[in-house]
């Protein structure tokens, strides 16, 4: 998948400027499209010579000026393209699982550590996964919001997200416990 389908989905909520954008992808897009700010600012340029979307400037008093970003109808359509097509599976490639498989023969402290790491990623991608949902909330129930929002897609990508992060928080407290008694078995 191209990054500017991403770019696409993350304009539906209207438009927006290079940096709230990455600051956006960091916090909800980046649980399925990972991205780099440069990489960002490429493809909105990109975009904007493609006639995908509109860049209008902004004056800002004793800050450098702001460019907004937002879908032109070409946009629109292409994202409108881009969701009618069958999506490619998904190829996970997690080199802390291929670590994991092989501890038994490798350094199993240096592999609970890794696990701690994914723990502790785990628990901050959660606390700001529930700051966002909080906020899309703004104080509605869940099904108050699903039944008013207009776009609810940006909700059920979160969901996606939080239950992800929280299996990661269940394996990882599980592998920390299983390498913690085999190490301890090992020293005694």
């Amino acid at each position: 998948m191209a990054l500017r389908n991403a770019v696409l989905a993350a304009l539906i909520e209207g438009e927006s400027s290079g940096y709230d954008l990455a600051k956006g992808f960091d916090a909800s897009v980046a649980n399925f499209w990972m991205t780099t700010p440069q990489q960002l600012y490429r493809e909105l340029d990109r975009m904007a010579a493609e006639g995908l979307i509109e860049t209008r400037v902004v004056q800002q008093e004793r800050r450098p000026n702001k460019r907004l970003h937002s879908l032109t109808p070409a946009g629109w359509e292409a994202l409108r393209t881009f969701t009618a097509e069958p999506p490619k599976p998904t190829a996970i490639r997690d080199e802390l699982m291929v670590k994991v498989q092989a501890m038994d023969v490798g350094d199993g402290a240096a592999v609970r550590a890794a696990v701690a790491e994914r723990k502790e990623w785990a628990e901050a991608k959660l606390a700001r996964y529930e700051r966002l949902r909080a906020r899309l909330l703004d104080g509605r129930t869940e099904h108050a919001y699903l039944l008013e929002a207009e776009h609810v897609g940006p909700y059920l990508t979160l969901l996606r997200g939080i239950s992800f992060e929280q299996e990661n928080l269940r394996w990882s407290e599980l592998a920390i416990a299983v390498i913690d008694r085999r190490l301890h078995a090992h020293h005694s």
